[in-house]
């Protein structure tokens, strides 16, 4: 009699450590569902932001024409490199971390690439990031230029991406909104419309919200996934009631059509070489630098602040893996470009799945599965409005909050760094900016101190990088 079926789930547990780690089979399946339910939004936002721009001829990715033909086009080749990525994450990586387009990089590349080229060059430009990136983390410089930080820093990007993604959390759900006429008023962002919470969606938001709260203090297992399950079935109720409801993006509409045939019309519609010649070598060189920075950093600061959340980091502040991770998301980075959906990166709402007790890339392949799925089922994932997942990124946000207390506030050297990193990430809306804000002013105490030789070379290189940077816009309109 064979006895290969039970051994089987003992390979999986001895494959991604899921027992190791102190995680369960069950614990890694719900921790990808949740990752997948909190970033879901991107299969319906990615064809939203690069669908509707169009490139210096007019025309539009995807083969549409200005009136939204093309965003099932783009939406599936969104969910078909996510899910791929995401699984390959998890197998090679073994870490609970889920990529997608990244948001910020697709509105640069729909806004600032292709208004000066055909889309295709563009999609060469995020191919060509993506490939040098890659050579990055062969040669190991990314991964010492991540060794060269310090380990407080570290802390910092983690504590600021949690209040970060809280924010996200508040705005997408309409409890924070922006004022229209910031420019004219005292303040630019305000609580509701008006400075007052009205509307159904925005309640389905609060009582979600506290539905989690009270299964987490609770201790009650799938907090997350019960409470995204319960707030959506919520919202269709209130969907059925009738009255006015803006929900955003997403509504809680049963869909007529639960499967739809795929159209991958945006994959291989790429061009290494065109970008070089319409817009010209400065430009094209400058660019290529800005996605490559961005893309560096978010990476690094969402990977560390996963790695502390789920109790992975090492003793020298690292996640296990960091090469394969960083690898990985080089690697999705020209995928990205080459599926004609822009650059993939990691997804800090992989918190999400964390936080409902993921560990292992287990809880990856899940997320990517679901992914791939949602090619065909996508009317199904457009029904889970934000106001139902997005309780989850703000618990989050608490969690990782916690860590702050890991650094030494007296210590000026590192406080004042590690507070302009932590504030200007939701203040700017930009995990680079605070990253970039922290390094550049750590270096700079360092110096007026007269101990600029403590700071490592590479921290040197990355904070002078970083203010090109900030000093992208004039530097082009002198070089151009």
């Amino acid at each position: 009699m064979s006895t290969q079926t039970a051994p089987s789930v003992g390979g999986l547990d001895r494959f991604f450590k899921i027992s190791e780690r102190g995680s369960t089979l069950g614990t890694e399946i719900r921790g990808g569902f949740v990752t997948f339910f909190t970033m879901a939004y991107i299969i319906v936002l990615n064809p939203l932001i690069l669908g509707f721009a169009p490139d210096q001829d007019g025309n539009y990715l995807g083969g549409g024409v200005g009136d939204g033909s093309n965003l099932a086009t783009i939406a599936a080749g969104t969910a078909l490199v996510a899910g791929l990525m995401t699984i390959l994450m998890g197998v090679v990586a073994n870490f609970p971390l889920a990529l997608a387009t990244g948001l910020g990089l697709n509105a640069f590349v729909a806004l600032s690439i292709a208004s000066q080229m055909t889309w295709a060059d563009a999609m060469g430009l995020v191919v060509i990031e993506g490939l040098v990136i890659f050579v990055l983390v062969l040669t190991g410089f990314r991964e010492a230029v991540f060794h060269a930080v310090p380990a407080q820093l570290k802390i910092a990007i983690s504590v600021g991406i949690g209040l970060f993604i809280a924010l996200i959390g508040f705005v997408d759900a309409g409890f924070v909104t922006r004022i229209p006429d910031a420019a004219q008023s005292t303040v630019p962002v305000q609580l509701g419309v008006g400075g007052e919470l009205a509307g159904w969606p925005v309640l389905v938001f609060c009582l979600g919200l506290l539905l989690v709260i009270a299964l987490w203090v609770r201790h009650v297992r799938g907090a997350i996934l019960i409470s995204i399950a319960v707030t959506t079935a919520l919202a269709f109720v209130v969907e059925a009631i009738g009255s006015p409801k803006s929900w955003g993006n997403i509504s809680p509409v049963w869909p007529e059509d639960v499967i739809k045939s795929p159209d991958f019309g945006t994959l291989g519609e790429f061009s290494l070489l065109g970008s070089w010649e319409n817009a010209g070598v400065v430009t094209v060189l400058l660019l290529i630098f800005t996605l490559l920075l961005a893309d560096f950093f978010d990476t690094m600061g969402t990977m560390t602040a996963i790695g502390a959340e789920a109790g992975l980091l090492q003793d020298d502040g690292t996640p296990p893996n960091t090469r394969r991770i960083l690898m990985v998301d080089s690697v999705a980075a020209a995928a990205g470009g080459a599926g004609g959906v822009s650059s993939n990166t990691s997804y800090i709402e992989s918190a999400s799945g964390v936080g409902e007790g993921a560990r292992t890339g287990l809880a990856s392949v899940v997320t990517g599965v679901l992914f791939l799925g949602a090619i065909f089922l996508a009317p199904l994932v457009e029904m889970i409005p934000l106001q139902a997942a997005v309780p989850a990124l703000v618990l989050v946000g608490f969690l990782m909050m916690q860590q702050v207390k890991g650094i030494d506030w007296d210590d000026l050297e590192i406080a004042i760094p590690a507070f302009l990193t932590i504030v200007l990430m939701p203040f700017t809306y930009s995990i680079t900016a605070g990253i970039g804000a922290g390094f550049i002013s750590y270096a700079f105490i360092k110096l007026v101190r007269g101990k600029a030789g403590d700071i490592h070379p590479l921290m040197w290189g990355v904070s002078v990088a970083f203010v090109v940077y900030f000093a992208i816009g004039p530097i082009t309109g002198w070089l151009t």
